[in-house]
């Protein structure tokens, strides 16, 4: 009998599509293998997989180790692959949704969402809810009756920023959130008010003509309210050149928790500035790359 995997391939189809804001796509996929699709957090990473550098549509077999059978296929009819954080699975309508930062037709993923008409055919390997327990693929755990978090997002993390607080907004006492979102332009700052636990401070970087990241680490530094940490300085440790920083907190008290997820160059400033100089605990704080500037996504 074959092993049940963590994630498994699933094949699905391109439903509708819809802005959530000038920036930010919103797909929404179906098929009936979603039934057997879960979602363990609001930060959940999925792989997607593209068309080929030939137009092949992916068609990798649903069972077996889905990379072993990507790297066996000839580079130019393999499946491009990108990570993407899962927004929504309702498996009773068999329908996943999929966020997608709109940045032009640069690379193949925001291409693809662009130019992409239902119908359209794709893969996906997402959580499998035929696996027993906990099938991983994601960083925000944050300890039980939290009192004080911070998080911030730049466009990429936005959609599991969001997820973050429509979690938190369910729990009887939410705990105090400060939020910063960079986000490319003014109509990207969407009502937000549900959250009356969260102080959210929404960054449009064309409204002051800043570069990406600006934004986030001027206003961190100016207006982050954090855990007094009785003027203790943590070493920080640096990343070999071109490797992304992923840093996953560990702490059981719920004092304070972060979630700092954005451009890997950005993250690497905002982990120095929050660890090194105000002397959060690296224990309390999740650092995330989620792409890195030079890389083609």
């Amino acid at each position: 009998m074959a092993e049940v995997q963590s994630y498994r391939l699933f094949n699905v189809q391109l439903m509708h599509k819809s802005h959530v804001s000038p920036s930010l796509l919103s797909l929404v996929f179906g098929g009936p293998d979603v039934a057997n699709m879960k979602c363990d957090s609001p930060d959940q990473r999925i792989k997607m997989l593209f068309p080929s550098e030939d137009g092949s549509i992916p068609n990798l077999p649903e069972h077996g180790q889905w990379y072993s059978l990507l790297q066996e296929l000839p580079k130019e009819k393999r499946p491009i692959v990108r990570t993407y954080t899962l927004r929504h699975v309702d498996c009773e309508r068999q329908q996943v949704t999929v966020e997608f930062v709109s940045h032009g037709t640069e690379g193949p993923a925001s291409a693809w969402a662009i130019s992409s008409q239902s119908g359209d055919k794709i893969q996906i390997v997402a959580p499998n809810a035929d696996y027993p327990a906990d099938s991983g693929g994601y960083e925000w755990t944050p300890p039980a009756d939290l009192r004080q978090g911070l998080i911030v997002a730049d466009e990429t993390a936005l959609p599991a920023a969001r997820g973050i607080l429509e979690l938190l907004s369910k729990l009887q006492n939410p705990p105090k959130i400060q939020a910063f979102f960079e986000v490319p332009e003014q109509g990207d700052c969407v009502d937000l008010s549900e959250f009356g636990f969260a102080k959210i401070h929404w960054l449009p970087r064309k409204a002051v003509n800043a570069r990406h990241g600006e934004c986030l680490l001027k206003a961190v530094s100016e207006c982050a309210q954090l855990p007094k940490a009785a003027g203790i300085t943590e070493t920080v440790n640096e990343e070999a050149e071109g490797e992304l920083l992923w840093d996953k907190a560990t702490t059981a008290s719920n004092a304070f928790y972060g979630w700092v997820a954005a451009e890997s160059s950005v993250v690497k400033m905002l982990r120095r500035y929050l660890i090194g100089e105000c002397g959060v605990s690296h224990d309390a704080i999740n650092f995330m790359a989620y792409w890195s500037k030079g890389r083609e996504r």
